[in-house]
């Protein structure tokens, strides 16, 4: 979701066919939880599960128009990159990794899971249940492109047809379009809402979680983008494809045969 899913993990059924030195493969913004097993794999089928939610429940009105057709305009950016500028060299068929991460990273990605998506699902579900609408309007618009990010790099990491710089470049701009978005979540948090008068501390409560939420959303997709994504992941998945398309460049002109010249007859004849 944060570009995570797609830059780490080996995938299961990758993990049981590959040999070892092809065992770390790619797979997207649950990127960053490659090999981590049952926890990275339980913790997809969530995520694709409130996914399915999040989609129903975003069609009732509440995100606007804009970014309602952005995932529209972002798939076909996608498909147009894989086919003119970054085409998929073919040499595998299965998604190869681009970051392998430490323990501590895909703490990093399940920090990410619970402060980007089931505390903003929790936030706008409260919020109904609240009758506080401006809470719902607030946070639905980035859980609605989160939650299409999400569907996007789990669609992309089990196909071979997109090249390592079109995969890395799914989390990277949906995560700068849902930065503005998760700023307008702030602005209407912090500024738009106040506390009413004589305010009983559960809802004294709930309006600072509101605030704290959307200050965490802003900061931890801010040090993504600008820590993990321009700077580690993009660079990596261009490194690769790269690489990739140099070997196998190599290796056409090896298989090349080499053509000896003839030797042209003497020429006998006398003067």
């Amino acid at each position: 979701m944060s570009g995570v899913s797609l830059a780490v993990g080996p995938r299961n059924d990758v993990d049981k066919t590959a040999s070892s030195s092809e065992k770390g493969r790619w797979s997207g913004m649950t990127a960053i939880g490659g090999g981590s097993g049952g926890l990275m794999g339980s913790l997809r089928v969530i995520e694709l599960q409130l996914v399915a939610f999040i989609l129903v429940f975003s069609a009732s009105g509440l995100v606007p128009i804009l970014d309602m057709l952005f995932p529209a305009f972002a798939s076909v950016y996608i498909i147009a990159l894989s086919r003119l500028a970054f085409p998929s060299h073919g040499v595998s068929t299965s998604s190869p990794e681009i970051f392998r991460g430490s323990k501590l990273f895909r703490m990093y990605v399940i920090s990410g899971t619970t402060i980007g998506l089931f505390l903003p699902l929790a936030y706008v579900l409260g919020g109904f249940a609240r009758g506080d609408d401006q809470a719902v309007r607030s946070a639905t618009p980035h859980l609605f492109l989160l939650s299409c990010q999400i569907l996007t790099e789990n669609v992309i990491s089990g196909l071979s047809l997109f090249s390592p710089p079109v995969r890395a470049l799914v989390p990277l701009l949906y995560t700068v379009w849902r930065i503005f978005v998760i700023i307008g979540w702030s602005k209407d948090v912090w500024l738009n809402k106040s506390l009413p008068i004589n305010a009983t501390p559960n809802v004294v409560a709930w309006f600072w979680f509101g605030r704290y939420l959307a200050i965490a959303n802003l900061g931890y997709f801010g040090v993504n983008l600008l820590c993990f994504l321009i700077p580690r992941f993009l660079p990596r998945a261009f490194e690769i494809y790269f690489r990739e398309r140099d070997e196998i460049m190599s290796k056409c002109q090896e298989d090349k045969p080499v053509q000896v010249p003839r030797s042209k007859p003497s020429d006998h004849k006398s003067d």
